[in-house]
């Protein structure tokens, strides 16, 4: 919504070349860019005259082309280059004349598409410091504003779910069911979109396996690639492991990184989406069918040094831990730091994604997971922050039955099976999915639960992970860079 508003009162639908000036720093921490893409617009991100007319040149005249040019507050720019391009500065200011620039400012975590969508309706002069309070409280968020906003959102989710052709298509998916997710929990607003697990499950199913060749530029697309991604953008990091965290729980969470500069992508889990599993793949640069001992993490330390002494780090450069309270000295060049925070609220919770949003809600504050990252941001590692598996919510099949199960694992969505004579009718009593063994040992069958069901305790509501659910396997993955955040 904000990124919309922000296109139309720039003129773009009409003008071809635009200059936004970033006054109050709104670009960075919303999507508007990424909607100027969308509508075929080329960013240019302004250094100086210099490098513009060195890089950048043939857009002053290239009538056809569409071009946005970002500036910062005070940067000069030639007369010549602003009377091509139209002019339009991003502030609090410019967007919505009729409130209170100050106490807008001062709202910290200000969802900017709320604002937006109640601020095209009011037509009163919101001026006094008062007044823009209570419009901000009681209608930007009150119900009937929010539950308009998330039936735009759920529109906007069905639209992208429609035209969805690749992996990155389902990065967004996951990303706008998340944000759907904690405001409907937030609001009690009683919105759900979990029928959209079945499609995810679809795409999995058929597409999973040919995304093993693929290589992005901003970030691994499999979590079993971090590590060499990581070692290829940073001379020095740590990679800070969140065991569980889904894109739901990164939104909460990321209200208490407020003012570090940071990028983030999304990555898929490896499936099962167990954490001996995936977490193992994620520090061992490995798929499952490649570790030692892919059901149990008694080797996750030495798959990690392993994997760190190939990338060509020493002994005294590679360094693993667990918790928040890291010292890592001054030759390591290659860390992990495992923060088991969220998989113990997810095993233990016992109220579904409210008691989520509370238990996260509370840890956010805490700012141990941020306060950690300014100590090593402070000693020149830059951090990445991701998760080996997410979470979702289910309800209990009741118990399976260990007879036949020949690997045990703590999952409740998944069971690992061998030469199982009526595995066909576990299938069909449980509905389960039998899941085409990618990236797996190819000797056991893997059975996995259908979207919102577990081996729980019959009708039980529980928290949960092992399976093949958007909420489960698209995590997110955080880069933040020392040299940007120091100084």
């Amino acid at each position: 919504m904000f990124a919309r508003y922000v296109y139309e009162k720039s003129s773009a639908e009409y003008k071809n070349h635009i200059i936004l000036i970033d006054s109050d720093g709104l670009l960075k921490c919303t999507d508007t860019c990424t909607y100027f893409i969308s509508q075929g617009f080329q960013v240019i991100e302004y250094m100086d005259d210099l490098h513009f007319r060195a890089e950048h040149e043939d857009a002053l005249n290239d009538a056809n082309g569409k071009y946005l040019l970002v500036l910062k507050p005070g940067n000069y720019v030639p007369y010549d280059i602003v009377r091509r391009f139209g002019c339009f500065d991003i502030s609090f200011q410019m967007l919505f004349p009729k409130l209170n620039t100050s106490t807008v400012k001062e709202i910290l975590h200000l969802n900017l598409d709320l604002l937006c969508m109640a601020y095209i309706e009011n037509f009163s002069d919101l001026r006094s410091a008062q007044a823009t309070q209570q419009f901000i409280e009681h209608i930007v968020y009150g119900q009937a504003n929010v539950e308009k906003y998330l039936k735009a959102l759920v529109i906007e989710l069905e639209s992208e779910i429609s035209a969805a052709k690749v992996y990155k298509d389902w990065f967004r998916i996951a990303n706008l069911k998340a944000t759907i997710d904690t405001i409907s929990t937030e609001y009690d607003a009683g919105i759900s979109v979990e029928y959209i697990h079945q499609l995810f499950i679809d795409f999995i199913l058929t597409d999973f396996a040919k995304l093993s060749s693929t290589i992005d530029r901003d970030g691994p697309v499999f979590v079993s690639r971090a590590m060499e991604y990581m070692h290829d953008h940073s001379k020095k990091f740590v990679i800070i492991v969140m065991d569980g965290m889904s894109e739901f729980d990164w939104l909460i969470i990321s209200k208490s990184f407020a003012g570090l500069k940071y990028e983030k992508t999304d990555a898929f889990a490896m499936i099962p989406t167990t954490t001996s599993i995936s977490r193992q793949c994620l520090l061992s640069n490995k798929y499952p069918s490649q570790l030692a001992e892919p059901w149990k993490q008694s080797k996750e330390k030495a798959e990690f040094v392993t994997c760190a002494k190939s990338l060509g780090y020493a002994d005294n450069q590679i360094a693993y831990t667990r918790g928040y309270d890291v010292d890592f000295g001054s030759f390591i060049k290659c860390g992990a730091v495992i923060i088991n925070d969220v998989d113990d609220m997810v095993h233990g919770q016992k109220q579904g994604r409210i008691g989520m949003f509370n238990d996260i809600t509370v840890m956010a504050k805490q700012a141990q997971l941020v306060g950690l990252t300014k100590q090593l941001l402070r000693s020149g590692f830059d951090v990445y922050i991701t998760a080996d598996h997410g979470n979702t919510p289910c309800v209990g099949m009741g118990k399976l039955m260990k007879t036949g199960v020949e690997v045990e694992t703590k999952s409740r969505r998944m069971v690992v099976l061998r030469d199982f004579a009526d595995r066909q009718a576990l299938i069909g009593q449980y509905d389960l999915i039998q899941y085409p063994k990618y990236f797996l040992s190819k000797e056991y069958d893997y059975l996995i639960c259908g979207a919102g069901f577990s081996f729980d305790a019959k009708d039980e509501a529980v928290m949960s992970h092992g399976g093949i659910t958007v909420d489960e396997v698209v995590v997110p993955f955080i880069k933040i860079k020392a040299d940007e955040n120091n100084g």
